[in-house]
């Protein structure tokens, strides 16, 4: 006699009360680590080729065009780069307090083609539910309470910032940045070691009480669990393209469709889409 054995029961998150959480701890100023697994950590946790040039890319077994400029672009092999794919599974299944994964949701099954992405992630996180978050908190649906709530807190921090070498920060709406670290193309790869150099300067300059905005793809995912694991004295971000706009970089405009909404006016579902823990 077979018996089926139940799915543990998720416990329940809102789109909206999650941001409010993140919102809250920025205003205490009590630090915390919010790292994405988009789309594209999805796929290398996969271990699939992801390749973006000037002209199009490559997917694991999907090829296609488009446009691509520098700060997009990424040449990761599973095959050459094992170290990469190993190093994702460790951020995704590392757990402390107040280090918080950010998971894609199944409203992105059409962008992961995969059958529950958020139980797939789940699988891999070995359980700690209580850590976990949406990936597209501060985008889509709830951009503009990002760009309205959350950015003009930044003004009244310290902020350190981790962005591609060809941002031009002049124009953003703070200007409070203590520190640059730059990043090139192909950074996942390129700047892999760059978490030390961030922990040696925080050790050395006695750094605290500061957020750290990361805007570096899945380098981003290693920075984030390295340096708040090592240092959990500050805030760190992964912030993704939404401030792009502001900074003179160009990719946003061909592949980032929340922003092609909010900013350019080409109305999408991506633009307004609310994520379902489910």
């Amino acid at each position: 006699m077979e018996v089926e054995i139940p799915r543990k029961k998720l416990l329940m998150k809102y789109y909206d009360a999650e941001f409010d959480k993140f919102k809250q701890l920025l205003e205490k100023g009590e630090p915390f680590a919010y790292s994405r697994f988009s789309d594209g950590e999805i796929n290398l946790l996969k271990s699939m080729k992801v390749v973006l040039h000037d002209t199009g890319f490559i997917c694991g077994d999907d090829v296609g065009s488009g446009r691509y400029p520098s700060e997009e672009g990424k040449n990761v092999d599973p095959d050459e780069h094992p170290h990469v794919i190993e190093k994702l599974h460790e951020c995704l299944k590392a757990s402390r307090p107040n280090y918080f994964k950010a998971l894609a949701t199944n409203e992105d099954n059409d962008v992961c083609k995969d059958d529950n992405i958020l139980l797939y992630q789940q699988n891999i996180c070995e359980g700690d539910e209580t850590h976990q978050t949406f990936a597209n908190l501060f985008i889509n649906g709830n951009y503009p309470r990002f760009i309205n709530e959350i950015v003009p807190m930044l003004r009244d921090k310290k902020v350190v910032f981790v962005v591609n070498e060809n941002a031009n920060l002049d124009q953003l709406s703070f200007n409070n940045i203590i520190k640059t670290f730059s990043i090139g193309s192909n950074c996942i790869v390129n700047d892999f070691d760059i978490s030390t150099k961030i922990n040696k300067w925080v050790a050395q300059e006695n750094i605290s009480d500061t957020v750290f905005l990361v805007a570096a793809s899945t380098l981003s995912n290693f920075i984030i669990k390295d340096c708040f694991f090592e240092h959990p004295q500050n805030t760190y971000i992964d912030i993704g393209s939404s401030l792009n706009p502001w900074m003179g970089l160009e990719g946003w405009r061909y592949s980032r469709a929340y922003l092609q909404h909010w900013v350019l006016g080409m109305h999408n579902k991506y633009g307004t889409q609310i994520d379902t823990w489910s």
